[in-house]
């Protein structure tokens, strides 16, 4: 057997096809960016210039539930997160197959450094002093997924990977469902769980309390929450824990994993692409389903990541990509999508972009605001001139994209 041939990982062989992007991968993955630097902002804008139950409705999903639940703006966190996953299947393979899985696992490492390192530059990098600095965050998570299920990836066949993902989600379970914890609320004598989180500085908190809870699923009162709170340093966006904390990064492992199994899928060429969507389309109500059913007795909850929460959301993830496939890749109907392939092809640039620039709203206020702001308000409808101005806003986000697609600029995974 050949050097490269050893290093090729288990499951990964000449069956499989050269890689190539996938045009509907990368027209997703910039549909979901759009939701996140202006689509949700651009509902809020019709919805307050005219309030309708369709713009009532819009604007509701486009917002996170609170707690325990899911709305259609929790699904664009994870959705990235599994098209993490399915692009690795990709770039991996590749890699592998021409320079070996040394330069790979190098490859995941790098990337995963870097993107953590831009994680904390997202969050406020070193404005302020320590410990008021952000650890975790959105970036920090895709890292950290990224890099785990990476390692996996280049060392494991598809049906170990199954059983690993299957073990991290029950796993999962089984900690926050069996371990106890200390309830070190700053009223330990309360002894009823309630929904509430009424606590925002650990030093208020109550670390010699005695009292021993598990299987609590209540916001600021789980088993995740309390290892953030107790061993998580530095600043954490919700006072005392974090939503994109310790212990629930390792279902978002879970959740990268499934986008793999579906870059397996596709890459397959022994598969036909009807059964391929019909894969994609039936699989992923079937994990629907199973997460809903989950959920009874473990909450479907985006802010701890819950394991119902990965199923359903990995499932609805793996439906929205066959749709893509469907219409981008097999009926090849592109011409509607090249604005989001230039935002797919730089998601990373576009997200920090759009936080340094408050969406671009502080360039757009520029170039629509004041007088002409007020103009459209009085001219053609109140609330029409934020509109515009998201608009506005929005246009530079798509300029931008396509400005650094045609100089081949790319910072992505």
């Amino acid at each position: 057997m050949s050097a490269t041939q050893e290093t090729k990982p288990p499951g990964i062989g000449a069956n499989h096809p050269s890689s190539q992007r996938l045009m509907s991968l990368d027209t997703l993955r910039g549909f979901d960016m759009f939701l996140i630097i202006g689509a949700d902002t651009l509902a809020y804008a019709l919805r307050r210039m005219k309030e309708t139950p369709a713009t009532h409705f819009i604007a509701t999903q486009l917002e996170h539930v609170d707690w325990e639940g899911f709305r259609f703006y929790d699904l664009i966190f994870p959705l990235f997160i599994f098209m993490v996953g399915v692009a690795l299947v990709y770039s991996l393979t590749r890699t592998i197959e021409q320079v070996g899985r040394a330069r790979a696992l190098k490859r995941v490492f790098v990337r995963s450094v870097l993107l953590f390192a831009l994680g904390i530059f997202y969050s406020g990098g070193l404005t302020n002093p320590w410990p008021d600095i952000r650890l975790m965050g959105v970036l920090n998570r895709i890292a950290l997924a990224y890099f785990f299920a990476g390692l996996l990836f280049c060392f494991f066949k598809p049906r170990a990977l199954a059983g690993i993902c299957v073990g991290l989600l029950v796993g999962y379970w089984a900690l926050l469902s069996f371990v106890p914890f200390p309830d070190v609320r700053p009223t330990p004598e309360v002894t009823v769980i309630a929904k509430e989180t009424g606590f925002t500085n650990v030093t208020q908190l109550n670390w010699s309390s005695t009292n021993l809870l598990r299987g609590t699923f209540d916001k600021g009162v789980n088993l995740a929450n309390y290892v953030d709170q107790k061993y998580l340093p530095g600043r954490k966006y919700d006072g005392t824990w974090d939503p994109e904390g310790i212990l629930s990064t390792i279902p978002a492992i879970a959740t990268c994993l499934l986008g793999v199994f579906a870059g397996f899928l596709l890459r397959d060429r022994k598969i036909t692409d009807s059964r391929k969507l019909i894969f994609l389309l039936a699989g992923g109500a079937a994990a629907v389903v199973l997460g809903w059913l989950w959920g009874l007795q473990f909450p479907v909850i985006k802010k701890i990541w819950t394991s119902s929460y990965v199923l359903v959301s990995g499932g609805y993830s793996a439906m929205l990509l066959g749709l893509f496939y469907l219409i981008v890749d097999v009926w090849q109907r592109r011409t509607w999508c090249q604005p989001f392939v230039w935002i797919g092809m730089n998601s990373i640039t576009l997200y920090i972009a759009s936080s340094l620039f408050d969406e671009f709203r502080r360039l757009s206020v520029r170039l629509a605001g004041g007088d002409l702001k007020n103009f459209f308000d009085a001219r053609v409808t109140q609330g029409f001139g934020d509109l515009m101005i998201v608009i506005v806003g929005l246009l530079l986000a798509f300029w931008l994209a396509h400005f650094l697609y045609k100089r081949k600029i790319f910072l992505r995974l």
